[in-house]
C-alpha cells in the first residue's frame, strides 16, 4: 500500500512545471530537491515509475513542481492526474496522523454520541483542505473537511464526526 503525498494538476508554463493538490503536511520535506518519488498513473500512460524533483516553488498558494525527468510542457501535460506517492514501508516515519484513502474507506462515520451517520467512501483531496467523502444511511452523498476540528477521531473501525449545524443538509434536496 502506498500514502498518496499529492496529485499532479495541470501543466504551469513552458518548462515543464506542475500545479499539485498536496496532500502532506510537510511539503517542504517531501518534495525536496533531488528528492525521488514513486508515481501512480493509468496503465500505458508513459508517466516514469518514478519522478526526480528538480525545483519547488509556491505561487499564489499553489505548489509548482518540476521534475529531472520532464523536460516541456508537453511533458507536463501527460503527467495531469498522476498521484505522487509513497511506499507505506518505505514512509514509516510518517505522521501518527497521515491517513491514506484506502485507510479511510469503509470506515463508520459515527456522530460525537456514537450514532451511526454512514460510511466513508472516499478522500477527495483538495487545494485547501481535503475532504472525506461520505455516505449517509439515507443514500445521500456528503463531503466533510477532513480537519481535526470536525473530524477529532479516527479509530480501527470508524470516524467521529462533529459536524456543524446544517453540514449533511446542504447535499439533501430542499424539502426531504
Amino acid at each position: 500500500m502506498s500514502i498518496v503525498l499529492a496529485r499532479i494538476g495541470k501543466p504551469h508554463g513552458l518548462r515543464g512545471e506542475v500545479t499539485v493538490q498536496l496532500h502532506t503536511d510537510e511539503p517542504e520535506r517531501r518534495f525536496a530537491v533531488g528528492q525521488v518519488l514513486e508515481t501512480e498513473a493509468a496503465r500505458g500512460s508513459g508517466v516514469p515509475r518514478q519522478l526526480t524533483i528538480r525545483s519547488t516553488r509556491v505561487h499564489n498558494g499553489i505548489w509548482l513542481l518540476t521534475f529531472e525527468e520532464i523536460p516541456d510542457r508537453t511533458g507536463a501535460e501527460g503527467l495531469r492526474g498522476t498521484r505522487l506517492v509513497l511506499d507505506e514501508a518505505a514512509g514509516a516515519e510518517q505522521d501518527e496522523d497521515a491517513w491514506s484513502e484506502d485507510d479511510l474507506r469503509g470506515l463508520e462515520v459515527r456522530d460525537s454520541a456514537g450514532e451511526v451517520l454512514g460510511e466513508v467512501t472516499g478522500l477527495e483531496v483538495g487545494a485547501a483542505q481535503d475532504r472525506l467523502v461520505v455516505e449517509l444511511t439515507d443514500g445521500v452523498t456528503a463531503y466533510v473537511p477532513f480537519v481535526e476540528a470536525i473530524v477529532p477521531t479516527i479509530a480501527d473501525d470508524h470516524v467521529v464526526v462533529d459536524a456543524p449545524p446544517g453540514l449533511f443538509d446542504l447535499y439533501r434536496e430542499p424539502g426531504a
